[in-house]
């Protein structure tokens, strides 16, 4: 215990040496790095340092212990004696040695251990921690050693197989591309972290691992294998993927819109939907066919090379409501109609070869997206049909219009393969009398029945039409002039049918016909064309009327 010279000696801080030391002890004893303190025989303190003093004013418990293990001897059979102080700043641990000196005395040097025991502790913990982590983690820890091979696997094994069955295994056995462009993490020569490798599980499943992982090398230098951890991240690359593919799906959906909307030509438009839908859905191919209320195919686009035997589908199709799955031989094929304000008026057809992925919910989904916007666009373009239908067609008798008929013939005398042609110019003899004594309504059953005359007594690809008044125009592709003039002839015998429209039997209904021979590569354009028909139209009025008369030849060369 301290008796009361020492509890005087610690309250005079000034005293570092009792009477009568060593002065080269007491040198010692001051300048020592630790706790220093000289006991004499009687186990009364003769020198202490001010760190020595600065515990035993914190916590006096300690020093009792080493008087007893000084007064026992125990220091010759226990080297160093270890106590625990406590201080306001925390425990500190404190290993003291015994030095004997003469005359009974001793020198007691203390060493700090508390920074020590708090890192011996810390290692033990984490090495605790790192193996339990290890045993518990659904991560899975490895090691490979210099020749590729697992050396260690985490006690829980990985990818459904035990630890020890993946001992000494090469892990590029379990990569699914086992010709990876990027080095393997189990072989790693430098730190790699989160690198996403597809593997095989244990049930022949894919999996994929973000592999992190850092080489191991010998003391000198030598590459040994390498240690790593691997994580699951299976569900969350294909939910990516998934979300990803929604992003593009509405991405696809807008960009259709968007063109189908912004197209002066939506036929050109829906050309570019076939194209970017089968991009996006990974398709082999697209084909969409455009129809009417009465399910007539009107119009087809296709990308990528059409099956055959797709047309035989379209009834099924086309009586289906959303994307339906259509058997085929050698193709995984849905098939889709599209619909505008409740009437159908289209099918898409979308392929991929039948080892190919099975369309999952979310593709039929688009698929079925892609069709209402098909919709729209085919709406669209009957509607455009229509309006120039009306632009370019005589409201009275269905015939084409002067515009429209102007645009046809420059059609025609713009193809490379046009032979040689006629022109008629028609003109009704007789026509004003009938309105005059009949009215107007009279007259116009007779401009309708000759439409149909110049309709059903010629062939389906001539074109006829009406450029005002009684004035009508036809075109007799490739026809020569012996040719047309048997036309005009049955012309001429069947306005003699009409007698009964007619106002008059002196003034019967007759046709006054100019015939203009087309020649390719003549250089002659539409305007000269008509005028010389129209010119020969006037010749045959002069000769009598009802009767036709053949234009000059061109002069162009």
């Amino acid at each position: 215990m301290v008796d009361s010279n020492t509890s005087g000696l610690l309250r005079d801080e000034g005293a570092r040496v009792a009477c009568g030391a060593d002065p080269l002890l007491a040198h010692v004893v001051d300048s020592y790095n630790g706790p220093a303190v000289v006991v004499d025989g009687e186990e009364e303190i003769v020198l202490i340092n001010s760190t020595a003093r600065d515990l035993m004013g914190a916590d006096e418990v300690w020093w009792p212990l080493i008087l007893e293990w000084i007064a026992l001897g125990a220091y010759a059979t226990r080297p160093v004696c270890g106590v625990v102080v406590q201080t306001p700043d925390g425990v500190r641990h404190v290993e003291w040695s015994a030095v004997p000196l003469p005359d009974g005395a001793c020198l007691l040097l203390g060493r700090d251990l508390t920074f020590e025991q708090q890192l011996r502790q810390t290692l033990t913990e984490s090495r605790q921690r790192y193996k339990d982590i290890v045993e518990i983690s659904s991560e899975f820890a490895w090691e490979t050693g210099a020749n590729g091979r697992f050396v260690f696997v985490s006690p829980r094994g990985a990818l459904g197989h035990a630890a020890e069955a993946l001992i000494d295994r090469d892990p590029v056995a379990l990569f699914i591309d086992r010709t990876m462009d990027v080095p393997s993490p189990f072989v790693a020569r430098r730190v790699m972290e989160d690198v996403e490798t597809w593997l095989i599980a244990a049930d022949g499943q894919p999996m994929c691992l973000a592999i992190s992982a850092m080489p191991i090398h010998d003391a000198r230098g030598r590459w040994q294998g390498a240690r790593g951890v691997c994580r699951d991240v299976t569900q969350q690359v294909n939910r990516s993927y998934e979300l990803a593919q929604m992003r593009m799906g509405e991405q696809l959906l807008a960009h259709i819109a968007q063109t189908l909307r912004d197209r002066v030509d939506s036929a050109e438009g829906i050309d570019e939907a076939a194209e970017e839908a089968t991009r996006v859905l990974g398709a082999e191919g697209c084909r969409i066919y455009r129809c009417d209320a009465a399910a007539r195919v009107d119009a087809t686009v296709a990308f990528g090379e059409v099956p055959p035997g797709l047309g035989r589908l379209l009834p099924t199709v086309l009586e289906t409501e959303g994307p339906t799955t259509l058997l085929h031989p050698s193709l995984r094929l849905i098939g889709c109609r599209s619909r505008y304000r409740g009437t159908v008026n289209g099918v898409l057809f979308v392929w991929r070869r039948a080892d190919g992925p099975v369309w999952t919910a979310e593709e039929r989904s688009l698929v079925a997206g892609v069709c209402d916007r098909l919709g729209v666009a085919h709406a669209k373009i009957a509607y455009h049909q229509r309006l120039k239908r009306l632009s370019e067609r005589d409201s009275l008798t269905g015939l084409l219009n002067k515009h429209g008929f102007d645009d046809r013939l420059r059609e025609q005398l713009s193809r490379a393969d046009t032979g040689p042609s006629s022109l008629f110019y028609v003109d009704l003899d007789n026509f004003k009398p009938v309105n005059d004594t009949f009215g107007h309504e009279q007259g116009d059953a007779v401009l309708k029945a000759l439409a149909a005359l110049l309709t059903e007594r010629v062939r389906p690809g001539d074109l006829p039409g009406r450029i005002g008044g009684d004035e009508f125009l036809l075109w007799l592709a490739r026809t020569e002039e012996s040719q047309a003039v048997l036309v005009a002839q049955r012309l001429l015998q069947g306005i003699a049918g009409l007698g009964h429209l007619s106002a008059s039997p002196d003034k019967p209904l007759g046709l006054s016909i100019g015939i203009a021979v087309y020649r390719p590569h003549s250089g002659e354009d539409c305007i000269g064309l008509i005028d010389r028909a129209d010119q020969a139209m006037y010749a045959a009025k002069r000769g009598g009327k009802n009767a036709y008369a053949i234009a000059p030849p061109t002069l162009l060369t």
